[in-house]
């Protein structure tokens, strides 16, 4: 643990040097404001100049200048490497879920790693960490899966870690929660602050709605507080410090950290008393099952990754160079991308909690917009210009921008059958585009039983009425060939089928048969595709 302090120390030490010394060039560019030509400077701007479709900042012309700047420069153009790196890694997350979420723990796996070398290293490591790591036959199989299934996510892993840990270790350090929770971010959220389950978990740390709003996360319309690295981790670590309060044991408040308290109480009440994970753990939720081990099994492949041929892309500063400013207006990343000269998609990797790439202006609550030092004197001198630009441009809009919505206002509509975007979006009175924003929805498909959240625009009408005009959907016919229908038996669940054929999900044999709940009885037969003959 001192070792890592040490590390950690030694990186923030200079990670400001870098940043003071980015921060002097740019006091020195400012003060050189009033003999430099900036385009929009405020003593010089008119009405014509907000007119123009976006405001040019011409560089420094003053060779001295230049040279001085050159260093920061080098080193913008090496943040976007990192801007590449992580929207590469962006789509990790859903592989990671279905691989904890199904993982299967006691299934042997071939890798040549000696089972008495993997039993020295897990010694070793547990006298490092306050977590149970003892060798076990269950906690060997997911090493060796994670070390050849997933052995190109884990590579990608040691390289994106380097850009988030530094500022994780901070926040757990803050809270007295041991630094190595910070793997638990990789099983997570696969390190993509944008990643949403199936259930609604949001961000790093996959926090549902009510547990992030308990910690402080504010959630609306605009803005998600759980995407937010810096927000999200605090009340990470809030979380975990009250669940070892409970349980007085990591590995106990890592699952319930996954499954709820309760699900670990009930747990340990089923196994007969016992409170080690690996003795309560085939009474956990299938899910929780294979947590524990996934974020024990990435701890110690981080730790002995050069052994296993895994190399890391080692990066001389692990963060971008970069600095906040309260933002006083309502502002848009379009016009921030025009302003300021820096791409949207780079605004939306450094500000991720923004959910429509909008900067909202509420009473009583202020909002920061992430920038890479090279842009944060260009936007800091010519803030009223800027601002006044980007009201002149949103009242030129005919179509208002959408209200900000509260949190309160929030209802969870139950997907039906029948149901599509476009219907729903009608009957609340709001867009497509809001309702996948809002749920995190990459397409237009939705699945029977699926919850979304929605903030309504307009009333609706009452379920009475409803009911009164609906009409009984004719029951789709089953296909003539029987290789395509299952005939139910008994101790048959939804799981269970989908396992035995491959390709079908659980989804894909609700939305076929129309299934909301999980009950179903010996007999019934369900189509294995989405077809009618």
């Amino acid at each position: 643990m001192k070792q890592l302090h040490l590390q950690f120390w030694a990186t923030t030490l200079f990670f400001t040097a870098s940043v003071l010394h980015a921060q002097q060039i740019d006091t020195i560019a400012t003060k050189k404001a009033d003999t430099v030509s900036t385009g929009i400077s405020n003593a010089t701007l008119n009405s014509n100049a907000i007119e123009d479709t976006a405001l040019n900042i011409p560089a420094i012309e003053n060779k001295k200048e230049e040279e001085k700047l050159q260093d920061l420069v080098e080193a913008y153009q090496y943040d976007s490497l990192w801007l590449a790196e992580l929207h590469k890694n962006a789509s990790l997350f859903d592989e990671m879920y279905a691989e904890v979420s199904e993982l299967e723990v006691d299934k042997n796996y071939v890798f040549d790693l000696p089972t008495d070398t993997l039993k020295a290293r897990l010694k070793l490591l547990n006298e490092k960490t306050p977590f149970n790591i003892s060798y076990n036959s269950s906690l060997e199989s997911v090493i060796k899966s994670f070390l050849t299934r997933k052995r190109d996510l884990m590579q990608r892993m040691l390289t994106t870690s380097q850009f988030y840990f530094p500022l994780f270790e901070q926040e757990l350090d803050n809270y007295d929660v041991p630094l190595e929770v910070k793997f638990l971010s990789i099983v997570e959220s696969a390190l993509n602050p944008k990643a949403r389950s199936r259930v609604g978990a949001t961000g790093l740390w996959q926090f549902m709605f009510a547990t992030g709003k308990m910690y402080g996360l504010n959630v609306s319309s605009y803005v998600d507080e759980r995407s937010d690295p810096i927000a999200s981790t605090t009340a990470a670590a809030k979380y975990l410090k009250k669940l070892h309060d409970i349980f007085d044991d990591w590995d106990l408040a890592l699952a319930a950290y996954n499954s709820g308290p309760g699900n670990v109480n009930k747990a340990i009440r089923r196994s007969g008393g016992y409170k080690n994970y690996w003795n309560i753990r085939r009474n956990l939720p299938r899910e929780t099952a294979g947590y524990v081990p996934a974020f024990l099994a990435t701890m110690y492949i981080f730790e002995y990754a050069e052994e296993h041929g895994l190399k890391r892309i080692k990066v001389e500063r692990p963060y971008f160079e970069t600095d906040t400013i309260h933002v006083k207006e309502l502002i848009t990343f379009d016009q921030i991308s025009k302003l300021v000269d820096i791409s949207v998609e780079e605004l939306e990797v450094l500000n991720p909690a923004y959910k429509l790439n909008i900067i909202p202006k509420m009473k009583d609550k202020k909002y920061a917009l992430r920038l890479p030092i090279k842009h944060i004197g260009q936007f800091v001198n010519n803030e009223e210009a800027i601002y006044a630009f980007a009201k002149k441009q949103l009242d030129s809009i005919e179509k208002p921008l959408p209200r900000l919505v509260n949190s309160n206002d929030r209802i969870r509509y139950r997907v039906k059958s029948g149901d599509y975007l476009g219907k729903i979006a009608e009957r609340y009175g709001v867009g497509v585009s809001q309702i996948k924003n809002w749920n995190g929805l990459r397409s237009n498909n939705l699945r029977i039983g699926q919850r979304l959240s929605i903030y309504p625009r307009k009333s609706v009408p009452s379920v009475a009425s409803v009911k009164k005009t609906a009409k009984p959907k004719p029951k789709a016919q089953l296909p003539k060939d029987p290789s395509k229908v299952h005939v139910v038996k008994s101790g048959d669940s939804l799981w269970t089928i989908s396992r035995k054929y491959p390709g079908i999900t659980i989804e894909n044999l609700r939305e076929w048969n129309g299934i909301s709940g999980r009950n179903l009885k010996p007999g019934d037969k369900l189509r294995l595709c989405n077809c009618s003959s």
